[in-house]
């Protein structure tokens, strides 16, 4: 049956969040329930990559209606392909609600989760099939480089990026094009050009969903940026713990060299280039791109000092040029809509879109992409529908491990390169963590100093031994054994880490405490000089857990308690055995009366 024909398409999200809540059990229930009412010829079940609605996975769009079915299951196909395919009923049940205002929604396009998004890198992400080349050309795919090495130069091509004001999306905010111009300028008879798929912050999904919805649009950046530059062999260094995108990757390789789009003499031009995946085992530190590069080498993950930068001596010592993938995933909207429209998006010193995981304590966590300037209240409340639970909002972490923690008094803080770094944090990769009102900010920034302590590679003395002393502070203020001159301690310790550190992992680690030292140094105070914890996270700065008389003797505490510290028989009040009880919390979550208080 021929594409017009069919009288519905059904998209399932199948990026890594709903392949672990259940999308192929989905897929198999759906495509049963449509054999089994003989539509199998007249309904299109197609698997996307990720819608970005994470939250709400598994999630199908339906069209042409463009309804938005979530939270499925596979008993639920039955119904979708009855009362929506068959009779062509909206199944409310199965609609998303707002959280607010509980209305169901039916068209995606009518969510607040899209309504403030642009779609630039995402453009194909939940919209066509990752897997199958066809379905990229259909939407524009490989139209871009076909017109760079048939129409363009190598030096309008960078013109037009520096034109278009792309800042690299990987953190630091490099300008492309002026990154691709000093390795265009390189004089080497082979150069090469890689991507910095190593995704490694805490709650950080971009670059893995957008490898796995659309990898196609990665290689027709990075082919593009091969010409710009003059390289003929590319790298994609992606992280061996995301073996989907990694499939999906190498598949889209293979077509493209199958259809003439990798190889030799593309498109005619005799412009030659090849594309191949490598592999990291995770260490964090490969992010940084000289580390990056010494891994693809076969060496051990460490930065180098710089000078030399990699365009003139990077991989193999051959001038490279290195850009993250949401960077290259920017070049073919660029090329075939040209710099003024990418420009025209954003603010005068951070042109074009930001795509952000959004994780923590919200109601839509998921992956948005919006423009740059866009405030940090539009993209927790309009976005991401506001604090779960009904909470205060407390803190937002941005850019990770190397970024920092904004309070409340920031939401109205544009979210571009400069303003972020004007107010002591950074842009990052795009990771942005939600806290709410329960969260302890130096337990949150003992969580990234422990982090980063634990990747940092050990090649410098400030980065190695620097934040080893800080983590050792900073659990001690956790632990209740605070000292005089903790603080002032930990502000010396970060300025000296900034200062000295090889790389930028390094040079960035104290962020996290540096900023809630800014914003929230009374926290510390607290935890130092009152003994208390102002969040209600340090166990050890709270006080015993104890069983009132609002007990029921239900026994659920009994059976929940993982070092069976509560004694106690059924339908009387229930004890704690304070000299076993390990201040897990379990109990005070799972007790159905909140029973459990602390003294």
């Amino acid at each position: 049956m021929e594409e017009s024909t069919y009288r519905s398409h059904l998209l399932i999200c199948c990026g890594t969040d709903c392949v672990s809540s259940g999308c192929e059990e989905i897929k198999s229930a759906l495509e049963e329930e449509l054999a089994n009412n003989d539509l199998a010829d007249e309904v299109k079940v197609i698997e996307t990559g990720c819608h970005g609605f994470c939250e709400k996975g598994p999630v199908i769009i339906a069209y042409p209606e463009g309804v938005c079915y979530c939270e499925l299951e596979p008993f639920d196909m039955a119904v979708i392909v009855k009362e929506h395919i068959l009779n062509g009923r909206i199944i409310d049940e199965l609609l998303y609600q707002e959280p607010l205002t509980e209305e169901s929604i039916s068209s995606y396009k009518e969510l607040d989760f899209y309504s403030k998004q642009q779609r630039i890198a995402l453009a194909n992400c939940g919209y066509i099939d990752p897997e199958e080349i066809d379905d990229y050309i259909a939407n524009d795919g490989y139209e871009a480089l076909g017109r760079v090495l048939t129409e363009m130069t190598s030096q309008e091509v960078i013109e037009e990026v520096k034109d278009a004001g792309l800042r690299g999306r990987g953190g630091g905010g490099f300008p492309t094009g002026l990154k691709w111009q000093f390795a265009h300028d390189a004089e080497s008879d082979k150069k090469y050009i890689i991507c910095n798929a190593d995704e490694g912050d805490p709650g950080a999904f971009m670059d893995r969903s957008l490898l796995e919805g659309d990898p196609h649009r990665i290689i027709e950046g990075m082919i593009i940026g091969g010409y710009a530059i003059g390289a003929d062999e590319g790298y994609i260094y992606v992280r061996a713990e995301y073996p989907l995108a990694i499939e999906r990757l190498q598949k889209a390789i293979d077509q493209a060299e199958e259809y003439g789009l990798l190889g030799e003499d593309i498109f005619s031009s005799s412009f030659d280039f090849k594309l191949q995946i490598k592999e990291g085992a995770g260490a964090f530190v490969c992010g940084e791109e000289t580390a990056l590069m010494a891994s693809i080498e076969g060496k051990r993950g460490m930065p180098n000092p710089r000078p030399p930068y990699p365009a003139q001596k990077g991989l193999w010592g051959q001038p490279s040029n290195i850009n993250n993938v949401e960077t290259y995933a920017n070049i073919p909207y660029i090329m075939l809509n040209g710099a003024e429209d990418f420009s025209s998006i954003g603010t005068e010193g951070s042109a074009g879109t930001k795509v952000f995981a959004l994780t923590g304590n919200i109601n839509n966590t998921g992956l948005a992409e919006v423009p740059m300037g866009i405030t940090m209240r539009e993209i927790i409340y309009d976005v991401a529908g506001g604090i779960s639970d009904g909470k205060e909002f407390k803190a937002v972490q941005i850019g990770g491990p190397s970024g920092g923690c904004l309070p409340k008094d920031k939401l109205d803080l544009p979210v571009d390169y400069d303003s972020l770094i004007d107010a002591g944090v950074m842009m990052g990769s795009g990771g942005l963590v939600v806290m709410d009102e329960d969260i302890c900010m130096v337990d949150v920034a003992r969580f990234f100093l422990d982090f980063t302590q634990s990747e940092s590679c050990g090649k410098c003395t400030p980065c190695r031994e620097g934040t080893k002393r800080m983590l050792e502070i900073l659990e001690r203020i956790t632990f209740g054994e605070g000292e005089e001159g903790d603080i002032e301690l930990l502000k010396e310790l970060s300025q000296n880490i900034k200062d000295t550190s090889l790389c930028g992992l390094g040079q960035t680690a104290p962020n996290p405490v540096l900023s809630t030292l800014e914003y929230f140094e009374d926290e510390y105070k607290a935890h130092i000089y009152e003994q208390t914890c102002p969040g209600g996270i340090c166990q050890n700065l709270l006080g015993d857990y104890i069983i009132n008389q609002d007990c029921i003797g239900c026994t659920t505490c009994i059976d929940t308690c993982p070092v069976d510290a509560v004694t106690g028989e059924k339908g009387e009040v229930h004890e704690i055995a304070l000299d076993l009880c390990i201040a897990c919390g379990t109990c005070v979550d799972d007790c159905p009366v909140d029973a459990i208080v602390q003294e």
